[in-house]
């Protein structure tokens, strides 16, 4: 919902470009803002203080594909599902698959540690990257592997929302793709019915690779946008899919069948071919497309509760929205508690987008509540930051701010970003951000 201008947009073809690009920002001390897609839902892409944005589309090469090995090296601007595309010839996948996978950029995935409906059994991007080239905000570059001995750079730089260093190349692990997919669709008379299962299914011991939920006011857009299949009337349905070998899949398919029947489910559908799953899981990836169609405006939040904690949390949603006179509807990852309420409103009427951020402010207030957080994968960027002193101690985010300046001691790689700013309490202090180039 935040807008802001850089003062110069470059579009570098490889990293000796990227690093003569960050050498002459700092040669006159100007910030510098990597950009993907620009898919991202947190404002990390966002150039709060003007500078340099530097745009990697045109670094887009996928470099090497080793099966042998069960891995491929990308450059940043690969899109996402160009990778399992790529690979899906020789039986392999990519597997951490954001709603966005068809726009958005495996730089910006890294960036922001990106994760998906299938990261209930995959992980999320950090578990599937293999080794990363990067520039640091001096211009020298790195490499680091996980094959190598020493500190997990890895797993430090990935989700820093490059407020560390710039990636100019990816090496990322390849999945086999599975013997036998089931897509089950679970049709419920009241969301609380969906919660209890998901309960239910975790206490079996069944880790489907995706449980998501859409409430009946999503399901209704949903539908009318997409024609998934799903019924207008229920108050919620479940998308579980499971993978794995024939035997082991038909037999949990029962047993999701059973756990859905004890909680009160009213039908439980299992697509038949290929098709009806991918039609259901149409319906799941354009929602938010679909949300488009009826508001305005819309926010997304991402805060996530315990598991056990999803039915009270839907019920928190409903007493927010009524407080705010504004409709918010859900669909989020159920099997991790990964909660993407839906705060519709109209920018054009005075007061709205203060009550919808108000409205998401105290959602995450809520999640932190219950034992949660306030961003599962969309990240902290500029929406949030001001926010983790809420959740972090101030002994915390001043280890966070040290790291952050021992990679980029003048703050000049997309400031404003993560760390608290100075408007809130007990935060750690950034530098100061230019605002006239906002708009």
């Amino acid at each position: 919902m935040d807008k802001s201008r850089p003062d110069v947009v470059v579009f570098p073809r490889d990293t000796a470009a990227v690093a003569a690009i960050v050498k002459l920002a700092a040669e006159y001390d100007l910030p510098v803002v990597g950009r993907g897609a620009g898919t991202g839902l947190s404002g990390g892409a966002i150039p709060r203080a003007g500078g340099i944005m530097i745009g990697f589309a045109r670094m887009n090469r996928i470099v090497d594909i080793d099966i042998p090995n069960e891995r491929a090296t990308v450059e940043p601007g690969v899109v996402n599902l160009d990778i399992s595309a790529a690979v899906a010839p020789f039986g392999y996948f990519y597997a951490p698959d954001p709603s966005s996978q068809r726009a958005c950029t495996i730089g910006g995935n890294v960036a922001e540690n990106a994760g998906g409906p299938h990261t209930l059994a995959y992980g999320v991007t950090t578990n599937h990257i293999l080794g990363l080239e990067y520039v640091l905000p001096d211009g020298a570059i790195h490499t680091t592997s996980a094959d190598n001995p020493g500190y997990d750079l890895i797993g430090l730089l990935t989700g820093s929302e490059g407020t560390m260093a710039l990636t100019t190349k990816i090496t990322v692990r390849l999945m086999r793709q599975p013997e036998r997919v089931k897509t089950i669709l679970a049709i419920c008379n009241q969301a609380s019915d969906a919660a209890d299962t998901v309960a239910e299914i975790t206490a079996r011991a069944i880790t489907p690779v995706a449980v998501e939920m859409l409430d009946g006011e999503m399901l209704r857009m949903v539908e009318d946008a997409t024609h998934a299949g799903y019924p207008k009337d229920a108050a919620a349905v479940l998308l579980i899919e499971l993978e794995g070998l024939v035997e082991s899949v038909e037999e949990q398919v029962e047993q999701i069948r059973e756990a859905c029947m004890k909680c009160g489910v009213r039908e439980v559908r299992v697509a038949r071919t290929a098709e009806e799953r991918d039609l259901l899981w149409k319906g799941r990836k354009n929602a938010f497309g679909a949300v488009g169609r009826v508001s305005p405006s819309y926010y997304v939040q991402d805060g996530v509760v315990p598991r056990t904690q999803i039915a009270p949390t839907l019920r928190r949603i409903a007493e927010v929205a009524a407080k705010y006179g504004l409709g918010i509807s859900n669909i989020f990852h159920a099997g991790d508690g990964n909660m993407h309420p839906i705060i519709l409103f109209n920018s054009h009427v005075p007061g709205e987008l203060e009550k919808a951020r108000a409205a998401g402010e105290e959602i995450l207030e809520w999640c932190i509540s219950v034992g949660g957080s306030i961003t599962g994968e969309h990240g902290v960027g500029m929406e949030k930051n001001e926010m983790m002193a809420h959740l972090f101690s101030g002994d915390s985010l001043d280890c966070m701010a040290r790291l952050k300046t021992l990679f980029d001691p003048t703050n000049r790689l997309n400031p404003g970003k993560v760390l608290p700013t100075g408007r809130g309490c007990m935060e750690i202090r950034q530098s100061p951000l230019t605002t006239a180039n906002a708009v």
